[in-house]
């Protein structure tokens, strides 16, 4: 069951995470200086509420995992899962958050483009969960 929240949580991630590269954050270039500062603030607050919990789910469910493997065979898979987690919270808080926070104040191109350019890690790394929980799912199946 645990491997199953897991799964869930991750594979919500890498579809919301997807839709986040390639529509959400590039057309925040496209809503204007003006009141660009309370619209990333907004951004800001109600992504967390969207992300928060699956994140948390993820990452508990993830050290769950590495400590109660659903197989003997998949102690290295929980492990890799694991560390795949770690590298999107490193990537999130010391990447794309100094992004959001001098967007908060208003919009700058360049901060923007780093945002953009450095969300490309958590997009591949949440693909790379994606593809390993379902390897997980059917190896346990």
């Amino acid at each position: 069951m645990i491997l199953l929240i897991h799964s869930a949580a991750t594979l919500f991630m890498t579809g919301l995470i997807w839709f986040v590269q390639v529509v959400h954050y590039p057309l925040m270039a496209r809503v204007g200086r003006s009141g660009f500062a309370e619209y990333e603030q907004a951004h800001s607050a109600s992504t967390t509420l969207v992300v928060a919990a699956p994140m948390l789910i993820e990452l508990g469910t993830a050290i769950w995992l590495v400590a109660f493997p659903p197989a003997r065979n998949l102690s290295g898979a929980a492990w890799l899962g694991l560390i795949l987690v770690v590298l999107i919270w490193a990537s999130t808080w010391l990447l794309q958050v100094p992004q959001h926070e001098i967007l908060a104040h208003g919009f700058e191109s360049q901060a923007h483009q780093r945002l953009v350019a450095t969300n490309w890690i958590r997009t591949w790394l949440w693909s790379l969960r994606a593809i390993l929980v379902l390897w997980m799912l059917r190896t346990t199946s």
